[in-house]
C-alpha cells in the first residue's frame, strides 16, 4: 500500500521588535508602531495577525493582535490595542515606550484577500479595532492601484470612538472608489451622520455595490456583529457564501 506524505508544517516565525513609534487613536485605542531588532522585512498578507508575547511573573501569555498596516516590504509594522481594565496584554502594551522590545510570533492567519475566486467591489465592515486587518486591506489595495469600489461601514457609539476618522476621510476625498461611512449607536444631536448599528445601513449598502459587479463583503469585529452581518447577508439577502469573509476577535 502506497502511504500518503505528511505535509510538513511551517513552523511559526518569531522575532523581537522594538516600539518605535506609539499614538492614541481614541481615549481608550493606541497605535503601536514595531520594527523588527534584525532589521528583516515583515512580510505578511494585508488581513494577518501577530501574537505578542506578555512577560508573566509565571507563564508567558500570548495575545493576539491584527496587523493595522499594509505590507510594503519594511521591517515595520503597527497594530491597535484596546486597553481593557485588568487585561495583562493591553495594559502592559499600553504602558510599554518606546525602545522596549517584545517577543512576536507570526505573522499568520486566513482573513486575507489573496485567494478570491472573482475580483469585485468591497464592502469593508467593521466595529471597535476589528478596522485593522481592514484598514490593512484597503491601504494595500490603494497601494495596488485598485479602481473597484473600497467602501468603509465602521461602527462605534460615539465620534471620540471612530478609529483612523481622519485618515478614511481623507482617501475618500483622494480617491473616487473609496467611500468611508461612519455610523454611532450613541451619537448626540450634532452627529448628522449615519446612525444605529452597522447591521441596519448594510443591505443598502450592498444592493448599491451589486449594481454592476458582485462585491465582497469582509467583516471584522465582536462576534454578535460579525454574526449579525453574515446572517443578513448569507441568510436574508441569499449571498452565496465565497463573496462573504468573516473574522472575530473576542
Amino acid at each position: 500500500m502506497r502511504r500518503a506524505r505528511s505535509r510538513r508544517v511551517q513552523p511559526v516565525p518569531e522575532f523581537d521588535a522594538a516600539l518605535v513609534a506609539a499614538r492614541p487613536l481614541t481615549p481608550y485605542v493606541r497605535e503601536l508602531t514595531f520594527e523588527r531588532v534584525d532589521g528583516e522585512i515583515v512580510t505578511f498578507d494585508a488581513g494577518q495577525w501577530v501574537n505578542i508575547v506578555i512577560p508573566s511573573d509565571q507563564t508567558d501569555l500570548k495575545r493576539s493582535y491584527s496587523i493595522a498596516s499594509a505590507p510594503n516590504d519594511s521591517s515595520r509594522f503597527a497594530l491597535a490595542v484596546t486597553h481593557v481594565n485588568g487585561g495583562p496584554g493591553s495594559t502592559f502594551l499600553h504602558q510599554l515606550q518606546e525602545g522596549e522590545k517584545v517577543r512576536v510570533q507570526g505573522p499568520q492567519g486566513l482573513f486575507t484577500r489573496r485567494h478570491l475566486k472573482f475580483p469585485g467591489p468591497t464592502l469593508f465592515v467593521a466595529t471597535g479595532t476589528g478596522l485593522t486587518p481592514l484598514r490593512s486591506m484597503l491601504l494595500d489595495e490603494l497601494h495596488k492601484r485598485e479602481t473597484r469600489p473600497l467602501w468603509v461601514l465602521l461602527g462605534a457609539r460615539t465620534e471620540a470612538d471612530l478609529l483612523y476618522r481622519d485618515e478614511l476621510e481623507s482617501l475618500a476625498g483622494q480617491h473616487r472608489n473609496v467611500q468611508f461611512i461612519p455610523t454611532l449607536s450613541q451619537a448626540n444631536s450634532a452627529w448628522h451622520g449615519h446612525r444605529g448599528y452597522v447591521q441596519v445601513h448594510v443591505s443598502k449598502l450592498w444592493t448599491e455595490l451589486s449594481q454592476d459587479a458582485r462585491p465582497h463583503a469582509f467583516i471584522c469585529g465582536l462576534q454578535r456583529m460579525v454574526s449579525a452581518v453574515r446572517d443578513l447577508l448569507r441568510k436574508e439577502m441569499n449571498v452565496p457564501r465565497e463573496q462573504v469573509h468573516s473574522e472575530r476577535y473576542d
